[in-house]
């Protein structure tokens, strides 16, 4: 053995042709970052000292591997892997009379997969399966891919919760203190489902917030009514909220789903807030409906006051009015007297919003007349900018 692989490093650079049969993907999981995959792996390359003559068989294959010399390719970015010996170990060596040996092997693997979670649920993943040489330089072997489709796959391989979108090869040589390494990299292009998350989170969140402006309806009166429609809403998206991100690692940055439940509970936070606001200017009405109905009474006491005192208060005419003529000059004392016409105050013109407002004497009943229009508002325009700035990129990315 020790001759074999002395022969080999004199001699030039093994080329080892390389493709795979992706049979599943069976997990893809967000909060360790890894996915697991089965896949045939085989790998083809030319030893010279293995040739034959014979006519009859066209190639012969044998029963142990271990006993010829094989390239030293592992998994770089795997995490946990097996072989599969159910019923027989599965794994072909096949070798051809002109010294081409073909090595095929199933294996299980967990592969690490680190995900960008910024469009979290809208994203797209890119996970990668790479493969080198450990000890073997690139003056000794060469990866390389089959030329004619180097990665097959099933005509269906169905996902729990991704949609596999392309399938792409390309090398990945490097350089380490020890020399160049040859190494090959397969990238899965996945897109997560989006219809799981628009049942369980979007819909849901979208009737909470909706249920929590039913408060600015409710009579300000009905204090209980409103201030246990704020407090359930606002737990009950806060539980949900909790339970998606339960599913998540915790990540330094901003992933969308965080920017929906966090508007959200603002949404009803605020619905909540609004009636508080509401409450005080309630009271402050009152208070000053009160002050006035005590000011109105003191003065009718007083006037009541006076009358039984037998005071009379009768204002005379400024002018001798006899003549109704308008415009007249009349004279008094030597003096020429005019009548006078005051014309009325013209009333200033009132926009549509205070015109509106206007019919609402009550300062509570304005704010809630307000926050009904506020409310849908803003958050129509929140959704406006919230699915066209998360679905948009994607979409370019796609396209690109």
């Amino acid at each position: 053995m020790h001759h074999r692989e002395t022969c080999l490093a004199e001699a030039s650079a093994v080329n080892v042709t390389v493709n795979i049969y992706l049979r599943t993907i069976s997990k893809i999981d967000d909060v360790s970052m890894e996915y697991s995959c089965q896949i045939s792996f085989r790998e083809q390359w030319q030893d010279n000292r293995l040739t034959y003559n014979d006519s009859y068989f066209k190639y012969v294959n044998l029963p142990d591997p271990e006993r010829i010399w094989r390239p030293d390719l592992f998994f770089s970015n795997e995490k946990q892997g097996h072989f599969h010996d159910i019923v027989m170990p599965n794994v072909l060596l096949r070798l051809y009379p002109d010294g081409r040996i073909l090595y095929s092997v199933r294996i299980s693997l967990v592969l690490s997969c680190p995900m960008k979670l910024h469009y979290y649920p809208l994203d797209n993943q890119f996970c990668v399966l790479e493969m080198a040489s450990y000890g073997y330089t690139t003056d000794d072997i060469v990866f390389i891919w089959k030329a004619d489709n180097p990665v097959q796959r099933k005509p269906i391989v169905e996902l729990p919760s991704f949609e596999l979108k392309d399938i792409s090869t390309s090398y990945c040589s490097s350089t380490t203190n020890t020399g160049q390494y040859s190494c090959l990299r397969v990238t899965l292009k996945l897109k997560r489902q989006f219809s799981y998350y628009l049942l369980q989170l979007y819909i849901p969140s979208y009737m909470l917030v909706i249920v929590s402006w039913v408060s600015f309806w409710l009579d300000k009166e009905a204090v209980p009514a409103r201030v246990s429609l704020g407090v359930t809403t606002l737990l009950t998206m806060a539980t949900q909220a909790s339970g998606i991100n339960s599913k998540l690692p915790p990540v330094s940055y901003t992933k969308a789903i965080d920017v929906w439940i966090g508007v959200s509970l603002t949404f009803i936070f605020g619905a909540l807030l609004e009636f508080a606001l509401v409450n005080y200017a309630a009271r402050r009405d009152s208070k000053e409906q009160l002050k006035k109905d005590r000011e109105r009474q003191e003065q009718l006491t007083l006037d009541l006051m006076e009358d039984g005192c037998g005071t009379q208060m009768v204002m005379k005419p400024l002018f001798n009015n006899s003549d109704t003529t308008p415009f007249r000059k009349r004279s008094w004392k030597g003096y020429e007297t005019h009548d006078i016409h005051i014309e009325p105050r013209r009333k200033r013109k009132r926009g549509c919003y205070t015109s509106f407002l206007s019919h609402y004497k009550d300062r509570a009943k304005r704010i809630d007349v307000v926050a009904r229009i506020l409310f849908p508002a803003g958050f129509a325009l929140f959704n406006v900018a919230y699915w066209l700035g998360y679905m948009l990129p994607e979409k370019v990315v796609d396209m690109a």
